[in-house]
């Protein structure tokens, strides 16, 4: 297997990209100038060395040269610690936050549950959420639920509205979804700020 199959099959495992897209980025590569080539390659290589997990909400952040265990969004004062997003992915977080219809603080899972999954404690950081959410507990009002309008999304919201249902009940924290600004079957990541806004706002 020559170079052009073997990087073909790595840009394939991509999320949303088959062999026909991956096979484009291969010839791109190959044609553009070497200095874009070269960037890329460091950028890969360095990647996970800058980055981080936030010990708080667990999504990636970069860690510069200190060595900040928490994001900026975590340590920052102004956000309204009485609302907590929960959300699937790094990637739908950074798309809310571009909105910028939301000034609480987040929950990544770190995935979805598939349908027929017998345990969803493998797929996503229930444990870690229950543990968060037992500590924030003496201010906590609200969690909300940011997950995607298609059948996995919502099936894994209705996973962790299970799973927090005793804890809810117990401090009195309200559970919401997002409304249904969000079309059935959009991903989130792909959400414009007006959709994300009214989803938010028509929140249940």
């Amino acid at each position: 297997m020559n170079c052009i199959h073997k990087l073909a099959q790595l840009f394939s495992q991509f999320p949303g990209i088959g062999p026909r897209q991956a096979k484009r980025f291969v010839y791109y590569l190959l044609t553009t100038n070497k200095q874009f080539v070269s960037e890329l390659s460091k950028l890969i290589s360095e990647i996970q060395s800058h980055m981080s997990v936030c010990t708080s909400c667990f999504r990636f952040f970069d860690k510069g040269t200190g060595s900040a265990v928490m994001c900026s969004i975590c340590r920052d004062k102004n956000r309204d610690e009485s609302l907590l997003m929960v959300v699937s992915r790094d990637v739908d977080l950074d798309n809310i936050e571009k909105s910028g219809s939301f000034n609480g603080k987040y929950f990544v899972l770190g995935g979805i549950v598939p349908i027929l999954e017998e345990n969803p404690e493998e797929k996503i950081r229930l444990r870690e959420l229950l543990n968060k959410i037992e500590l924030l507990s003496g201010g906590l009002k609200e969690v909300v639920l940011g997950m995607s309008a298609n059948s996995e999304g919502e099936h894994t919201g209705d996973v962790v509205k299970e799973a927090l249902s005793s804890l809810s009940a117990k401090h009195n924290i309200k559970i919401s979804t997002l409304g249904r600004g969000l079309s059935t079957g959009t991903e989130l990541e792909y959400s414009d700020s007006e959709t994300l806004k009214s989803a938010l706002k028509n929140r249940q």
